[in-house]
Order: structure tokens, then sequence, then C-alpha cells
């Protein structure tokens, strides 16, 4: 990544630590989390940089932190077969293994439609079910996968910690089944 990218990092991270975001996290509040971090970061970290590819970078951290702290296994940032996956649910062993049980998530840098649709056409080659391709983009565009969009004040991805929980618990992927989201 690059170096004038990392403050975004370090500004997300500092903001987590707030007492009020550990208070919501010790109550499972993963959807009043997100929904704060947009509404007092958003801003902050598009003038850090270019909109989508600062959204993307404050997504990709806020989810992994989200996940860590929901006991959800994930691997993010890895290639396969030359492919680039943002995040991977529950890791590669389980799609190389079973497909149908492995979620990846598209982090798009771009808002660009022939961009996003070149990279899903490169995941499909690896994962063969669609419905288990999920995107995270800054603006609804038209797509068939399930789709979050990460804005400030009307976001569908504060539903994505609560979604790949239902997930994983279809699929049988919570091994501790600590976690009842």
């Amino acid at each position: 990544m690059p170096e004038e990218l990392e403050p975004i990092k370090e500004y997300l991270f500092n903001y987590l630590k707030s007492e009020k975001i550990q208070k919501l996290l010790s109550q499972l509040q993963f959807a009043n989390i997100i929904d704060d971090v947009l509404e007092n970061c958003h801003d902050t970290v598009i003038a850090m940089g270019n909109k989508e590819e600062s959204l993307s970078i404050l997504s990709t951290g806020l989810l992994h932190y989200l996940l860590t702290n929901a006991l959800i296994s994930s691997q993010r940032k890895i290639e396969y077969k030359n492919i680039q996956i943002d995040l991977i649910i529950p890791d590669l062993k389980t799609l190389e293994i079973d497909p149908k049980k492995t979620l990846i998530i598209c982090i798009p840098k771009t808002i660009k439609e022939s961009v996003i649709k070149h990279k899903l056409e490169l995941l499909e080659k690896i994962q063969p079910f669609n419905d288990n391709i999920w995107l995270i983009i800054t603006e609804k565009l038209d797509f068939q996968n399930k789709t979050y969009v990460i804005q400030k004040n009307n976001s569908s991805f504060s539903k994505i910690i609560y979604d790949i929980s239902q997930f994983v618990n279809i699929h049988g992927q919570n091994k501790f089944k600590i976690l009842r989201i």
C-alpha cells in the first residue's frame, strides 16, 4: 500500500479506540459502529485522497477490524491463481475444497463499471457461485452481485457484518458458535 494512504488506516484505528466505539463493540452493535464511523470519519477520510480509494481503505480496515472482533475467520489481500482477492471468508483452503462455503468480498478502488465488471469476471473464475461474490462500492451501481454502498447517511454497508454472520452460520463455518449476530 502506498505510504500516503497509511494515514487513513491510522486515523481509522485511532478512532476505533474511542470509548464510544469500544462500548458499542462490547454490546456487539456492529451496524451502529459502522454507522458511527461513517458519520464521523467519512469526510475526513475523503479529504485524505481520492474518494473511491480512500473509502475502499476505510471499508477494508473497518471490515477487517469488525470481523476479527466478531470471531469470523477471514483472509485479506491475497492472490490466488494470479487473481487478487480483497477479502475471503473463511479462507483460501475452503475455497479450494468447497467454494459454496466461501465468500469473496470485492472492494474496488474505483467506481468505473468496466473495471469492476472485469474484476468480477476474474473472481468468477475462482468462485463459481456468483452469489458468493459480494461488492463494496461508494455509489449504487447495477450489478447482479450482492452490493453494499459505503456512504455517509444512507449506507447499506452497516448490514454487512450481520449478512456475513448469516452466511457463515448457514454454511457451518462458525466452529465456535459463540457469536450469534
